[in-house]
């Protein structure tokens, strides 16, 4: 199958045509999102993920995704999503974020472009938000005490739960009526002025993900503590946002 890629672009057409051999006719769209589209991706590290559009006929024989999903794996593609465009149009109430974030950052690589042009109800949106958000802060309540406050525990919780809370971030600036930046970076600095936020603390948080920080005991425990602070404080801005 070959090396992972350097750049996402250099297995559109491979990858195009394998999913295009296993569902003919079927396959009606393909779009490449999240960090391969957003320009950070890192070879070796970062996943490709994929958005493949099925008809109904094609959605009912994903067995037919077996190979590629095997093979595709060992170059850091993700297990694609695989959906009909109707049941993209009928979700858009239930995964408002999900959808925004995608449309905001995704590239075509064959077929309809079936993200072009979706609409996102703001009451839907704003639900979603509150929702994700409250129960995002439960699981890492719950996951602090897991971890004992163990320096390295910490750090892996505040990795994986950062990215969620970027996404959101987006959802929350999209509400504002302010378009979102795509450096990661700028989003933490954008929202952290929109909603009053100390952007410092998801700074911080974000270097621990891409491993140039390493805190350790009381100033891990400090940031972590910080951080709960901080989502905390979102949770009750999106509780009063109309």
């Amino acid at each position: 199958m070959g090396k992972i890629p350097q750049r996402p672009e250099d297995i559109f057409e491979t990858f195009r045509d394998d999913i295009k051999k296993a569902f003919g006719e079927d396959l009606k769209g393909l779009i490449l999102y999240g960090s391969g589209a957003r320009g950070e991706y890192m070879p070796g590290r970062s996943d490709l993920n994929f958005l493949v559009i099925l008809t109904d006929a094609g959605i009912d024989h994903l067995d037919r995704a077996f190979g590629i999903v095997s093979s595709w794996s060992k170059r850091r593609v993700a297990i694609p999503l695989f959906m009909t465009k109707s049941m993209i149009l009928q979700s858009l109430d239930c995964y408002p974020v999900e959808f925004l974030n995608m449309q905001l950052h995704y590239v075509p690589v064959y077929g309809e472009d079936v993200l072009r042009g979706l609409a996102f109800d703001r009451s839907n949106l704003r639900l979603q938000l509150e929702r994700e958000l409250k129960g995002k802060l439960l699981h890492l309540r719950t996951g602090f005490l897991e971890t004992q406050g163990k320096d390295k525990a910490l750090a892996r919780l505040i990795a994986v739960s950062l990215t969620a809370f970027l996404s959101l971030f987006t959802a929350l600036l999209y509400l504002k009526g302010i378009a979102a930046p795509r450096d990661r970076r700028e989003l933490i600095r954008e929202t952290a002025v929109a909603a009053g936020l100390d952007g410092n603390i998801f700074e911080k948080c974000l270097d621990i993900r891409e491993n140039t920080r390493n805190p350790r005991g009381a100033e891990a425990l400090a940031l972590f503590k910080s951080y709960l602070r901080e989502v905390g404080k979102l949770c009750d801005i999106i509780d009063k946002l109309e």
